[in-house]
Parts: structure tokens; sequence; C-alpha cells
């Protein structure tokens, strides 16, 4: 039998305590399971290391490291308020727009289309749509000089999607030639120990105010 739920009485569990709307790149804290927009616990947690609702100490020092993105809640919000998808894709356009960059989901689209339309069906290929996306240049830089000296150059070219996650992998393979290595790797700028879930390009919008020289410890 089925049995017709208001919206209403589900809006505690798909909203975020802090801003008080619906759930926006839900993001959970790992220690208590509690979930907030990721931008508003992020700014949250600049301040404090504690969680907005249930006041437990995340982590002393780093708790941003221990937060992550929850797919599964924020395909559920989706899927109950009506429009809520669209009308926040209409808004990231506005806002690529509005400072002349390009969509990065339309770049995205269009790579898929171009590769579908020039490869026959019958030809079996795999197109890296990560090169379409926005790029950004990493330096790596490490206190230990023979170990980095194992990689040829200390420069990295990649996607703006890719996580701190994924950087981790990828020195753990290069230095230990284990993945599982990667949780004896920190990745930090700026001295800041950065979040597994990070995009670099959240580093750079959220980060490069402060950014500052290393050596000279001046404004870069």
């Amino acid at each position: 039998m089925e049995r017709r739920v208001k919206l209403r009485t589900l809006n505690p569990y798909i909203s975020c305590i802090i801003c008080r709307g619906y759930l926006i790149d839900a993001t959970t804290v790992t220690e208590c399971l509690h979930t907030f927009c990721k931008s508003c616990l992020v700014k949250h947690l600049e301040e404090k290391n504690t969680c907005p609702k249930c006041r437990i100490v995340i982590h002393q020092s780093h708790p941003l490291q221990y937060i992550s993105y929850d797919r599964t809640l924020q395909d559920v919000v989706y899927k109950l308020v009506p429009d809520m998808q669209k009308c926040q894709e209409r808004r990231q356009k506005e806002f690529y727009r509005s400072r002349g960059l390009p969509y990065p989901k339309e770049i995205l689209e269009k790579s898929q289309t171009d590769c579908n339309q020039s490869v026959p069906e019958t030809v079996e290929t795999t197109c890296n749509f990560h090169k379409s996306d926005e790029q950004m240049g990493v330096q790596l830089l490490s206190l230990d000089e023979k170990q980095m000296a194992q990689l040829r150059e200390p420069f990295l070219r990649c996607s703006s999607q890719t996580t701190i996650k994924h950087l981790k992998k990828f020195l753990a393979t290069k230095f230990f030639k284990e993945i599982e290595k990667q949780r004896d790797i920190d990745i930090l700028y700026n001295e800041e120990l950065l979040g597994k879930d990070h995009t670099l390009k959240f580093v750079y919008v959220t980060r490069w105010r402060l950014k500052v020289c290393l050596k000279t410890n001046e404004p870069i």
C-alpha cells in the first residue's frame, strides 16, 4: 500500500542547519555523521574545529581532513526537491559566465559528442575527457630532496577536478610502488593539511588568497 509523504516532513533530513536551505554538495563529518552544505561546513571549520550540530571536536588541528562528500544523499535531495538540480546548474552557469569563464560541464558534454561522432560505433576506443577539463599546474615540494628526486620533474598538469586523494595515490605509486602507502603521505598548502576530498579547484578558490612563497615568506 502506497502512502504519500509531504516534503516538509523530510526537510529536517535534507536541510543544512547552518544556512537553513536544502543541502548543496552534501558533506558529512566522518566523526559524527552529521551533514551540511560543503561551503557552509568549510566556512565554519575555518574558525572552529567542532561539528556545527553536536559540537563534538572533529579534530584539534585539521578538521577538514575528516569531512567527506555524500553523493548518495545529494542525489536524494535532487530527486525530492522539484527542479532544484536544474536551478543549481543554472546558477553555476551564471556564475562562470559572469566571470568570463567556460562552464566545465558544457565543455565535457561537447567533448563527449565530438568523440562519439568522430569514432565509428564498430571501433572500440576510450576517450580521455579529462583533457577537456580546466587544467591546473602543480609544483611538488618535499622536505626530503632525495625522495623528490625520484620524479623526473616536480611539476604536474592535471584536471582542476583532481582531488588531494588522487595526488596521494599518484605519489604513493611513484615513491613506494604501493597505493596503500597513501595513508603515509600528507599534502599541505602553506603549511595547512588539505582534506582528501578537496579538489585542486577548491584549493585554488579558497586558499589562493593566502598564497606566500615558502622560502621568502612573502606574498606571491
